[in-house]
């Protein structure tokens, strides 16, 4: 090891059973140099950088124990300076109540401060005289707690620090305040190096993925070269835009499906419409957009009757989905309406002069055009708004017809992913249950267990759905990954990979998708998010729900014509 730096204390206690004074003087701000003997001259005082010349977005800083619990901690003008890990060592005592605070205040600093904060109190070995040490240990990452010790206990906490996502999340906040100039934030910067060997170790250390520079390295395997990453220690979330099933589980989809209303309650009373009109397919989708129209509605004290509900058979209706769609609607008490669209479509085909046998893109977009027209045209009969039905995940992909199932009035579900839409039409069914609206719920269950499907394609000889999305397009698990990868943390193709294979598992005994298939549908993704921004640029109004949105006047300002060449071109470099 060596010693870069000597970091004192800047918040000397004296209250309660504090009484630091006695002994100690604050640490000066200003950085002079001390005679550490054999050591020889070491840098002193609070106001020190350790800046890594090797990952350029790891900098170090340190304050200790009292300082976190000021109004204005030292690690506040660390971070505006360019520190991207606040280190604290603490001597904290564990008093009732105590470690729920402390947790709270380290998830809260390094969430401010966009930061990885690493949190040691001093524990097992220290004196029981007054008080008792905890020797609780936390790595938290931008309001995040990724790995804790247990209070009382021996173990430790060990995690990786992701400083790329925190680099990219500053780039993205245009108020994330930076030091201009030296003289507002007058410190010292060592620079130290970790070097990685040939096996992705820091030179000279135990690689324990703590210094992985996460690119990965090229290893041998029968002659050929196989890209291999370090294992991390910290937990990937294959499904990172669903809540965690614990107490706050209710209340987080209450809250989402709350947003969705209000915004369509606000909007039409903004309008003055009692009316909108729903294309439902008895898919997941249109279902959820049901529900969330019945919220407004009821929000609103208006009649549920105004929500025309208009199922469109086509030639790839399913009984199944035609009965979900119907019964849901009945047990909602939505106005119903049927209207076929095999009559219509077919005169389509003739006008233009279209072969029905064809089954190409005019044969399938011909159909979603021909229910939006419907919809747009019931929808100024009555003098409503036409609700849209399409999730984010579909807006990612543009797995949406354009001037079809694109376009609406209002989207209720465009910051909604796929993966979230099941778990919220899931909730409904739960609730639906708790509440004795039995029929509901059991339509909402079997809509869970359909697969999702346009269903433009006729059906197979047995009824059942031919053309399933998810076959042509990909996992939505998988792409909704990606999606939040990409947009929430800016993360490029190697990393997502990395961070893909994490989360489900490839090359242990719990895999769920290997590499080839994700790299594969990884690749589809990046395809079709940069070819399909032209449906994303002409999408209507919708609620944002996350921190993750598409819309054009947002959070996703990115020109129609953008190319993926140099993320595609990255990820055919991966050995797949």
């Amino acid at each position: 090891g060596e010693l870069l730096g000597l970091v004192p204390k800047r918040n000397i206690p004296m209250y309660n059973e504090f009484y630091e004074g006695r002994h100690f003087v604050e640490g000066p701000k200003t950085v002079t140099s001390v005679d550490f003997g054999l050591l020889g001259e070491v840098p002193f005082g609070t106001n020190q950088l350790f800046a890594c010349d090797t990952i350029p977005e790891l900098v170090v800083a340190a304050e200790i124990c009292e300082d976190l619990w000021v109004p204005m901690p030292p690690s506040n003008a660390h971070v505006v300076a360019g520190a991207t890990l606040i280190c604290n060592l603490s001597a904290s005592p564990a008093l009732a109540g105590k470690s729920a605070y402390r947790r709270q205040l380290v998830a809260q600093q390094s969430a401010r401060l966009v930061c990885g904060y690493v949190y040691a109190s001093a524990g097992e070995g220290e004196s029981t005289t007054d008080l008792v040490f905890s020797g609780h240990d936390f790595v938290a990452e931008n309001g995040r707690i990724l790995a804790e010790s247990d209070v009382l206990g021996e173990g430790i906490a060990v995690s990786e620090v992701d400083v790329d996502s925190l680099a990219a999340d500053r780039r993205r906040l245009s108020t994330f305040e930076v030091a201009p100039t030296p003289e507002d934030y007058k410190h010292l910067t060592t620079y130290f190096s970790l070097e990685f060997d040939g096996e992705n170790n820091a030179a000279g250390h135990e690689h324990d993925g703590a210094y992985d520079d996460g690119r990965g390295d090229k290893s041998s395997e029968e002659g050929n070269e196989v890209l291999t990453f370090t294992p991390l220690t910290r937990h990937v979330d294959p499904h990172p835009f669903v809540p965690a099933k614990d107490d706050a589980c209710a209340a987080r989809c209450e809250e989402i499906l709350s947003i969705q209303s209000h915004g369509l309650a606000t909007r039409l009373s903004h309008t003055g419409s009692d009316h909108a009109v729903i294309g439902i397919s008895g898919g997941l989708d249109s279902t959820l957009a049901l529900l969330v129209t019945v919220r407004a509605f009821d929000q609103l004290g208006y009649d549920r009757s105004g929500i025309v509900a208009v199922t469109m058979p086509g030639f790839g209706t399913t009984d199944r989905t035609y009965s979900n769609a119907v019964e849901l609607v009945q047990s909602l008490g939505a106005d119903l309406r049927e209207i076929s669209i095999v009559d219509s479509v077919l005169q389509h085909f003739v006008d233009i002069g279209h072969d029905q046998d064809i089954h190409d893109v005019v044969y399938e977009n011909s159909q979603a055009r021909e229910r939006t027209q419907i919809l747009m045209d019931i929808a100024n009969q009555v003098g409503g708004m036409v609700i849209g039905t399409g999730d984010l995940s579909e807006l990612a992909l543009g797995w949406a017809t354009y001037n079809g199932d694109q376009m609406s009035m209002y989207g209720v579900n465009a910051s909604v992913p796929k993966t979230l839409v099941r778990y919220l039409v899931e909730y409904c069914a739960d609730s639906f249950e708790s509440q004795d609206e039995l029929e509901a719920a059991q339509v909402l269950r079997d809509v869970l267990d359909t697969p999702v499907s346009p269903e433009l394609l006729p059906a197979a000889d047995d009824g059942s759905i031919e053309q399933k999305t998810e076959d042509l397009v990909g996992p939505y698990e998988l792409h909704d990954f990606f999606l939040y990868q990409v947009l929430r943390h800016g993360s490029g193709p190697r990393k997502v990979l990395r961070l893909a294979e994490c989360a489900f598992g490839t090359g242990t005994d719990q895999e769920v998708y290997d590499r080839k298939t994700i790299v594969h549908w990884l690749k589809v993704f990046y395809q079709r998010f940069f070819s399909q921004q032209f449906k994303r640029s002409a999408m209507p109004d919708g609620p944002k729900v996350g921190s993750v949105a598409l819309s054009p006047r947002g959070d996703l300002r990115m020109p129609s014509d953008a190319s993926s060449s140099l993320w595609l071109s990255e990820l055919d470099a991966l050995d797949a």
